[in-house]
């Protein structure tokens, strides 16, 4: 093993699609670990999902060899996340490193997430080494973006290494600004072990694979540890390093090292992301800091359906949470799908990203109800008394004689934008109730807009359309920053004359008309139409506010009457219509999943 003298431990930041999973690739290839006649575009991106969006879904680790005026430097780097929604796995990289090398594109500049992620790794009080990357495409300006990063992100820009993880150019002289730049390891290879668990995933074979960080003391293969979170001792089968496949040692692990442990660990609930790995015999005293819990920002349910049964799902949730812990769920029931679960998750991609991996990685088939936010709900007692409940579905809301108030998340967004595009992105975001903050020049033809915006208003489209508007350079990045009152409403959904509490949502009343009449019209085109007539209601407690019918499939009942009397026809179409009044009491309406998800389509 490297002495801590001689190990970098850092990560890879930036902005969605500014290079760094490509920048990783040509780095294992410097150092030799990947030679190019097996090499693959996004090594470090394992998954077939990554590979097929081209994005950065899981923070994944890799150990290589440089050699630096003489010595070997050991380099333990973790390619991280850029889209907001992985915000998590970005903390989690950075809580394990003491450097940051934070990647800017030569041709965008800086973008929303790169000021998000430097915030951060300067809370986690990293070393940073800028990097200007793409410098080979011919509309790349790295001078003024490097003039960019000194004057925004108070970085010098003298320090910036210009890159092209296409062509290769500049990666030697980074691996080089790694070793000379970022700091050694701290910690006491004989105080008592504290490892931090940075991630986990599941193996069918070998348990819970456990990915972790020596902060102190020393650990080898044999060793009696004790997961502190959960009380639970295990023994060490198995420990290795990421080169970048899992390669196992023999060798002890010291403080300063990455690496990943096998210890026969069965029960899921055992591994807590953020965990402390102590020794069984000598116990340190108290754990690590670990992570912040993540703040699930939107809800939504997923139900078995066709073959898949409800403990299969459980178990699929159960595994994939072992690898992203981010994402919350616990049991619910619905009258009209069943027993499922209720889940929480950071943004739209990753509720998207956790259904693909359900139904790929679990192989079961989901049926997924409309996300919706966190409430925040001022309720009255018999006494007068007033409490505040959270809920995160509009079907949990209580009777509105007992409600004084209801509140919404709101955001501190901070939108990146041309300057071409500023009046047409100011109209969005009024359009979505949102209360402009601030303007600030980043360079001639940049423009960054603070806004606080309801959540639920930019949960489903406002990133694709901040997109359109900005014809693809506009970017978004925002925090919860409380909750706020206004005058919000809960619609109810009738489906032939029933509520359907999948479908019902909390809205603002001055766009509740609007929202019902535009919900209605797309359940009309995705409802099938029956042998009966359908009617479709939108509602606010009793009062129907907007209506749509769904008309019956037509059959020619009088086709066998050819001449005679009139009155037979009369009699027979009668007949029919009796029918069909009796059909629509006892009949029942089958709403498809497209239905379930046009309530998050507002129609603006």
């Amino acid at each position: 093993m490297s002495t801590p003298t001689h190990i970098r431990n850092f990560c890879i930041i930036a902005h969605i699609d500014h290079g760094k999973s490509t920048l990783a690739d040509r780095m294992l290839q410097g150092t030799g670990v990947m030679h190019e006649r097996n090499a693959r575009e996004q090594t470090l991106d394992n998954m077939d999902l990554e590979r097929e969006r081209g994005i950065t879904i899981k923070a994944s680790a890799v150990s290589v060899e440089h050699e630096y005026k003489g010595e070997t430097y050991e380099l333990n780097f973790i390619d991280t996340p850029g889209h907001v929604d992985f915000h998590y796995e970005v903390s989690r990289a950075l809580a394990a490193c003491e450097g940051a090398v934070l990647v800017v594109d030569a041709t965008q500049g800086v973008e929303a997430q790169t000021v998000a992620n430097l915030y951060k790794a300067v809370d986690a009080n990293l070393e940073l080494i800028p990097v200007i990357n793409k410098i080979d495409l011919p509309s790349a300006q790295p001078e003024e973006r490097a003039m960019q990063v000194e004057e925004v992100l108070g970085l010098d820009a003298a320090d910036c290494i210009m890159t092209s993880a296409k062509t290769g150019v500049g990666v030697a002289e980074l691996l080089d600004a790694i070793c000379a730049r970022f700091p050694e390891p701290q910690g006491n290879p004989d105080a008592p072990l504290q490892a931090l668990i940075f991630d986990a995933i599941y193996d069918d074979y070998r348990g819970v694979v456990v990915y972790f960080r020596m902060m102190n003391g020393r650990m080898k293969k044999g060793d009696r540890i004790l997961m502190m979170g959960a009380q639970r001792t295990y023994q060490v089968t198995e420990l290795g390093k990421f080169r970048p496949e899992m390669t196992p040692t023999t060798e002890a692990f010291e403080a300063g090292d990455v690496g990943y442990m096998v210890a026969a660990i069965k029960t899921l609930e055992d591994v807590n992301i953020g965990d402390t790995i102590t020794l069984d015999t000598a116990r340190c005293d108290e754990p690590l800091p670990g992570y912040e819990e993540p703040a699930p920002m939107v809800y939504c349910d997923f139900y078995p359906s066709g073959d898949t049964q409800f403990d299969e799902l459980r178990d699929a949730i159960a595994r994939l949470h072992v690898n992203d812990a981010s994402y919350t769920y616990e049991p619910t029931n619905s009258e009209a799908l069943g027993s499922g679960f209720r889940c929480g998750f950071l943004g739209m991609l990753h509720m998207d990203i956790i259904q693909e991996r359900l139904e790929r990685e679990g192989n079961v088939s989901i049926v997924q109800t409309a996300p919706t936010v966190t409430y925040e709900i001022k309720i009255v007692g018999k006494g007068g008394d007033t409490e505040v409940i959270q809920i995160t579905n509009p079907a949990e809301l209580p009777d509105m004689s007992k409600v004084k108030d209801i509140r919404e998340p709101i955001v501190a967004a901070e939108i990146i934008t041309p300057t071409s595009s500023i009046g047409d992105i100011m109209k969005l975001c009024e359009q979505r109730r949102g209360v402009y903050k601030s303007q600030k020049f980043l360079a001639d033809d940049r423009q960054i807009l603070e806004y606080d915006l309801p959540l639920a208003e930019i949960i489903y489209d406002f990133f694709d359309k901040l997109k359109s508007i900005t014809s693809g350079y506009g970017t978004m990045d925002y925090h919860v920053t409380g909750f706020n009152s206004d005058n919000l409403v809960k619609m109810d959904v009738l489906v032939n004359g029933n509520p359907v509490e999948a479908l019902s949502l909390i809205v603002h009343r001055s766009k509740a008309e609007f929202r019902g009449r535009h919900l209605l019209k797309r359940l009309k085109e995705q409802i099938d139409r029956h042998l009966f007539e359908i009617p479709l209601q939108a509602a606010i407690g009793g009062k129907i506010i907007a209506r749509e019918t769904i008309k019956s499939v037509g059959k020619n009942v009088t086709a066998k009457c050819y001449g005679g009397d009139v009155s037979r026809k009369r009699k027979l179409l009668e007949k029919q219509k009796k029918g069909k009044e009796r059909m629509k009491k006892v009949g029942s309406v089958d709403i498809p999943q497209e239905a379930f998800m046009s309530v998050l389509d507002t129609g603006e």
